[in-house]
């Protein structure tokens, strides 16, 4: 996931906005970060952090697991994950290890993702616990937990 940052320099002109528009945005934001005692870089992790979160599906030793493996969101915030090695990855949710009503169905991500940086994302709309796992990894303990407050 890019930062607030590299995606105003690289991502946000393919998406249609001006240069000069997204320059100024920069700026603007950089001066907002320093009149708070803030770097554009602190910014752009309070802006992640205010609703989104990654997991990575592989660590960066090839190890096979989800890193963090347990995350806390609010309610409405989204977690994706992140293909990073070790894959195949999917991500998949057991209808007895989630909040009562929420569909597993609806929130897994069955197919596998083969390639680096491939990702899925899910939101998070009901507080509780989720359990998630790697199927293809799961006898090799690729499992972990959203806890949505």
């Amino acid at each position: 996931m890019a930062t607030l940052a590299s995606g105003l320099r690289e991502g946000a002109c393919a998406r249609g906005a001006a240069p000069v528009a997204m320059a100024a945005m920069r700026d603007t934001l950089a001066a907002a970060g320093k009149a708070a005692g803030m770097s554009l870089a602190t910014l752009a992790l309070v802006a992640q952090a205010a609703g989104a979160v990654t997991i990575k599906m592989g660590g960066d030793t090839g190890a096979l697991v989800f890193e963090p493996a347990n995350v806390t969101i609010k309610a409405g915030d989204s977690v994706t994950w992140k293909n990073n090695a070790g894959f195949p990855h999917n991500v998949v949710f057991d209808e007895d290890e989630i909040p009562s009503g929420v569909s597993a169905d609806a929130i897994s991500h069955e197919d596998y993702l083969n390639a680096p940086g491939e990702e899925v994302t899910t939101k998070f709309t009901k507080p509780g616990k989720y359990a998630f796992h790697c199927e293809p990894h799961e006898g090799a303990g690729m499992n972990g937990t959203v806890t949505v407050e």
